[in-house]
């Protein structure tokens, strides 16, 4: 399986494994450094803790690496009136009687907690090329779901200000 990212999530993901290779590279390899000097490593807990942030950096790079490598580069093909790639949507929860507004996203800017949902996650890929007004159903797995109606749409474009997911 492959992301679906932007051509300007392929370009902060470029930026994030530079600043991480020349920056974030340098400050862990002096950490262990400085930490192995302390003596005895097998209860030299700054030594551990320095070689588990070095690591820890290390896997993002090739995550992130692994990620550009398999991207499926996408472009918000949506209509004028239809919910798209980077849209503010407000939604009537049927279930809740309750609105909630998001902001459609690529996988790598999503995060629930600040209303950005994925166009890959379940309420993402049944919006997605909806119009105002339309009642949606979003299935959760085989046996459940629940119904939205569209309220709003806001049309907005990839302005590069959505932070990526770390992990």
């Amino acid at each position: 399986m492959y992301d679906e990212l932007t051509r300007n999530d392929i370009k902060k993901m470029r930026e994030e494994i530079q600043y991480r290779k020349v920056v974030v590279r340098k400050e862990a390899l002096e950490a262990v450094k400085e930490a192995r000097a302390h003596g005895d490593l097998s209860e030299n807990f700054e030594y551990h803790a320095a070689k588990k942030d070095k690591n820890k950096n290390e896997s993002r790079i090739r995550y992130l690496e692994r990620m550009i490598k398999t991207a499926h580069i996408i472009e918000d093909t949506s209509g004028s009136d239809e919910i798209g790639l980077f849209n503010t949507v407000t939604l009537y929860m049927e279930e809740d009687d309750e609105e909630e507004t998001y902001k459609l996203v690529t996988t790598v800017r999503g995060n629930s907690l600040q209303g950005r949902i994925s166009i890959e996650s379940p309420l993402g890929r049944a919006i997605l090329g909806h119009k105002t007004g339309d009642r949606v159903y979003v299935a959760v797995n085989e046996k459940t779901g629940y119904y939205v109606t569209i309220r709003r749409i806001e049309k907005t474009t990839d302005d590069g200000s959505d932070t990526l997911r770390s992990y």
